[in-house]
């Protein structure tokens, strides 16, 4: 069996939240190289999305596997330590925790991993997204492998016309559940229309029985009990042979769909598909970025990647993104552009709350004027 992990982190910024600076890029680079040289993976490749470097590594360890989290954690720990050098902004800002204990399981870093036998012919794409959550994937998955519009396959192929199961997490009570798609699909659609709180986590065919998707879930809020960054996430998609194709893949990203994001992560703004060389949010931190690498796996080996979105086919995708930008904008800071209260505990709203505590009184108390 071979294992595909992709393993991100924000550890320092450049310039603001706004991209990796070259060398840090270069360590890890060195780290993936040496883990290479040494047989501990079998091919790795280093990639960034916005301010988030992404290890991408295939092995034979399985998924959650010690081995290779421990490797990433080291090599955050080291692209931290020239971001501290650099002066560069929220170095090691996604390592919560001082000391690594096994995995990465509630220590800060993403991590999506694919554990399959490997076919004939195996593509694959890595999508990497930044100033954005976990639920961001929640549509483009829905299109990806439930709904006829955007993939035919599902009608005409006879693979997947039996649908596929998603596996999809309640991060606030921390419970899963699988949907049997298309028999559930309306059901699944209460849930994961609420993308704060319900992510899908994994896709997996049920004529196949194979899995085709998996995603990170990780909130850096829920686990530190603060806003300490947006969580950036990222997602692999098998495609073709039984599994949509390259193309059905794509098409979601041709809507600029609202995700949660943008600055300080209370924002709602459109998801904006870009090349990898305009993978760097500037404007309000935003529009939020995804990117996606394609690569074909052929004994285990990376070939590629293909940077996918350099496309003019997303022309349209990326000019409507900048005319919704400008519309949530003019918001300011109303709703819709920003987040409702309940998506703002970890930020100032809570330290309001316990400060204005005394001067919220019953609607019936007469309440003197303030003069001057």
């Amino acid at each position: 069996m071979l294992t595909l992990s992709i393993i991100k982190a924000d550890t320092g910024g450049f310039v603001g939240h706004s991209a990796v600076h070259p060398d840090m890029m270069a360590e890890a680079r060195r780290e993936i190289d040496r883990a290479s040289a040494s047989g501990l993976i079998i091919d790795g490749h280093v990639a960034s999305c916005g301010d988030d470097i992404s290890l991408i590594m295939t092995h034979t360890y399985g998924v959650d596997a010690g081995l290779i989290h421990s490797f990433a954690w080291d090599t955050f720990r080291n692209t931290t330590r020239i971001a501290k050098e650099l002066g560069l902004y929220g170095a090691g800002q996604d390592l919560l925790s001082d000391a690594f204990s096994g995995n990465l399981r509630g220590m800060g870093p993403g991590y999506a991993e694919l554990e399959f036998e490997e076919r004939p012919s195996e593509p694959v794409i890595c999508f990497l997204a930044d100033k954005t959550e976990p639920g961001a994937w929640n549509l483009p998955l829905y299109k990806i492998f439930a709904d006829p519009f955007n993939t035919a396959g599902l009608v005409i192929d006879q693979k997947m016309h039996a649908g596929f199961g998603f596996e999809v997490y309640d991060l606030y009570e921390e419970k899963r559940i699988v949907f049997d798609c298309p028999a559930d699909l309306y059901d699944m659609l209460m849930y994961i229309g609420a993308p704060a709180r319900y992510v899908v986590h994994g896709v997996r065919s049920k004529t196949l029985g194979e899995t085709a998707a998996a995603t990170s879930t990780q909130r850096l809020s829920l686990i530190a009990g603060k806003y300490v960054g947006k969580d950036d996430p990222v997602m692999i998609v098998r495609c073709q042979s039984g599994l949509p194709a390259v193309g059905e893949v794509l098409e979601p990203f041709a809507f600029p769909y609202a995700v949660a994001g943008c600055m300080r992560g209370s924002h709602h703004a459109p998801f904006l598909p870009v090349p990898v060389e305009q993978a760097h949010p500037s404007r309000f931190d935003g529009p939020p970025r995804v990117v996606a690498l394609g690569f074909q796996i052929h004994d285990g080996k990376l070939i590629g990647p293909r940077d996918m979105f350099a496309d003019p086919a997303f022309d349209r995708a990326r000019e409507q993104a900048n005319e919704i930008m400008d519309y949530f904008r003019r918001h300011g800071p109303f709703e819709p552009h920003r987040l409702p209260l309940s998506e703002l505990e970890y930020t100032t709203m809570s330290t309001l709350t316990k400060q204005l505590a005394n001067r919220w009184t019953p609607m019936t108390t007469v309440i003197a004027t303030p003069v001057g």
